[in-house]
């Protein structure tokens, strides 16, 4: 195992840039970016012996800067949609920014996965080290009271480990100063096939979830948990993610309901048509959201690809879009005594 720090250019502002590299006994490496803490590239083993980056992203800092599709990074402090850009907490109303529509998507303002993260080197007995015998890095973000309109200081840090048997280990811990929402996932778009592939429709998935939640046409959730039985969420037995697409939809952009949070839990499988290359995500979060990326189009991707409609599929383990508004839903508030933990684990195999 080892991990090093490589120079990333600078900021616009010139602040030096690193890229972190991962790398595992079995030919598996992780390029991560101290902007957004960034997932730059996974390089996964195939069974001939190559390697295949199946991330989408960026080749230059300034992308990442200015990363209006959120490719590799990490979203805060509330992961998707509030709807109204507002909630009241304790009873006190809490202006956000409206960025989609009415709505606040991502935190609405000062993107996290668009800052400059403090990252560290952590060895296996916890050493601050670089080189042989690491096998993590530690990401940290303070995130100040009022921060996009939410309340309360938050101590943030999202710790990714390499191990040997090709998991990628996002470790998610963040400490309030005072009673606030957190929401915390991870935004790369995976393409098992190749990040310049073409597109993933033809990608089989499979996804744990016997209740999606359905929203209204700006894709905030109604309150309602509905079975996925004969609909075109129903993704229970693996199936190609364009396989009902025109049933009534033209893109996944939707959460599904995994169960209590706090379990860890296989959320989802996923699997290149042409690689055979596969991916399970396993989550203590209470729900997944599946985004098909109808929106991307991306001229400036690695190694000159231009990103297009469904080239990747963002698989984004949280709590409910909305979920502050929702009762009924498991719900992202965390206090001084009670701060966020969450666990994610991306597994990849090869067929």
């Amino acid at each position: 195992m080892s991990v090093y720090a490589l120079d990333f250019g600078t900021t616009a502002t010139g602040m030096p840039v690193h890229l972190y590299r991962l790398k595992n006994n079995a030919g598996m490496e992780v390029d991560i970016t101290d902007i957004g803490a960034s997932v730059v590239a996974v390089r996964v083993p195939r069974a001939d012996g190559s390697a295949l980056d199946v991330a989408l992203g960026f080749d230059e800092p300034c992308f990442y800067e200015n990363n209006s599709t959120a490719q590799g990074g990490i979203v805060g402090r509330c992961a998707n949609r509030i709807a109204g850009a507002q909630f009241e907490l304790d009873g006190t109303m809490h202006h956000l920014t409206a960025n989609e529509g009415a709505n606040t998507l991502h935190g609405g303002r000062d993107m996290w996965f668009e800052r400059l993260w403090e990252g560290a080197i952590i060895g296996r007995k916890g050493d601050r080290r670089r080189g042989a015998g690491a096998d993590t890095v530690i990401f940290g973000l303070l995130s100040p009271d009022g921060d996009q309109g939410f309340p309360g200081n938050v101590d943030v840090r999202v710790t990714y480990t390499l191990t040997d048997d090709n998991e990628l280990r996002i470790a998610y811990d963040a400490q309030p100063s005072l009673p606030t929402v957190i929401n915390l996932t991870n935004h790369t778009y995976w393409n098992l096939n190749g990040h310049n592939s073409g597109t993933v429709l033809d990608h089989e998935l499979q996804i744990a979830a016997e209740k999606y939640t359905p929203g209204d046409e700006n894709k905030i959730p109604d309150g309602r948990t509905v079975n996925v039985g004969g609909t075109p969420f129903d993704f229970r037995l693996p199936k190609a993610i364009g396989r009902d697409l025109g049933k009534g939809i033209n893109n996944y952009d939707h959460n599904f309901v995994l169960g209590a949070a706090g379990r860890m839990r296989k959320a989802a499988t996923l699997k290149g048509n042409e690689s055979g290359i596969t991916l399970d995500v396993l989550t203590d979060m209470p729900c997944v959201l599946i985004y098909t990326g109808l929106e991307l189009d991306v001229p400036n991707g690695k190694n000159g690809a231009h990103y297009k409609s469904y080239t990747g599929v963002a698989i984004e383990t949280q709590y409910a879009p909305d979920a502050i508004h929702q009762p009924a839903f498991a719900q992202p508030v965390f206090t001084p005594e009670h701060p966020f933990q969450s666990r994610t684990v991306f597994r990849f195999g090869a067929e």
